[in-house]
């Protein structure tokens, strides 16, 4: 289901199907040094993040990570959404691309249309962004969308802190 398009993008909810380019970007140096990892050696532990991640949360919230694709052939480029955390009072705006997708303006494109659909579409008031403090490009794109460090956060479980940025109140 296509949730959102931009002028180069197509956003829509991930599905199994999409579980070797899942396999791909989650075993990314990137992914797994700023994002971590998440076990996910073969297409079934792709499926079941799939299932169990994005596709519940569309269920339980109404929104997710979302696969952002070219609207040129649909090749798919990265993902990015919306998630709910439990020790975080807003949305997150989560995004990740593979390598030959990055320095293009894709991530920028797609997060900009997904902090518009968060703020209008869905009527979130506040949507929130997480991100280690060594991620600088990541960074650079939160302030570049206007979004505003407020501080740094120790996540459960996790033994490094993690900067967080907002949008700022509606």
């Amino acid at each position: 289901m296509t949730v959102l398009e931009t002028e180069r993008l197509s956003l829509r909810h991930l599905a199994e199907d999409d579980a070797a380019f899942i396999l791909e970007l989650t075993n990314d140096p990137d992914w797994l040094r700023f994002i971590g990892d998440r076990g996910i050696r073969d297409l079934d532990d792709a499926r079941a993040y799939v299932r169990d991640g994005p596709a519940a949360s569309y269920a339980r919230h109404g929104f997710g990570l979302y696969l952002v694709e070219l609207r040129d052939g649909s090749v798919p480029a990265g993902i990015c959404g919306l998630l709910r955390r439990d020790w975080l009072d807003d949305a997150d705006l989560g995004f990740a691309f593979l390598p030959r997708f990055r320095g293009m303006g894709l991530a920028h494109e797609a997060a900009r249309g997904t902090l518009e659909h968060g703020l209008g579409a869905l009527g979130l008031r506040r949507i929130a962004a997480i991100v280690s403090p060594e991620n600088a490009d990541s960074i650079r794109l939160l302030e570049k969308l206007g979004m505003r460090f407020e501080g740094t956060a120790l996540p459960p479980g996790a033994s490094r802190e993690v900067c967080v940025y907002a949008t700022r109140p509606a």
